[in-house]
């Protein structure tokens, strides 16, 4: 078991964070004295705090710089109805 806490901000994570969870693509954002902001990467995309304390079930691996620019330009290419251009007027 692992908790938030060992993750670093701006990191891309394969996670799992219960047992019997689907591998989770996050992304730290932020990171207080005692919280962290996460960006999870699944259908729909979401963002939320979690305590550093709070359990992960398996930290599968972090990301490198070319691997995330490779899944970037994958998921640029995917076209997500809740992302659409122009919709933060």
């Amino acid at each position: 078991m692992y908790s938030y806490d060992l993750l670093e901000k701006g990191c891309y994570y394969l996670v799992k964070e219960k047992m019997d969870a689907n591998i989770t693509l996050i992304k730290v954002g932020l990171i207080t004295d005692h919280c962290l902001f996460i960006h999870r990467y699944d259908n729909p995309e979401s963002t939320g705090w979690n305590l550093k304390t709070d359990v992960l079930h398996e930290i599968v691996e972090c990301l490198s710089d070319d691997k995330v620019k490779e899944w970037e330009a994958q998921y640029k290419g995917l076209h997500f109805p809740f992302m659409e251009d122009g919709d933060d007027e």
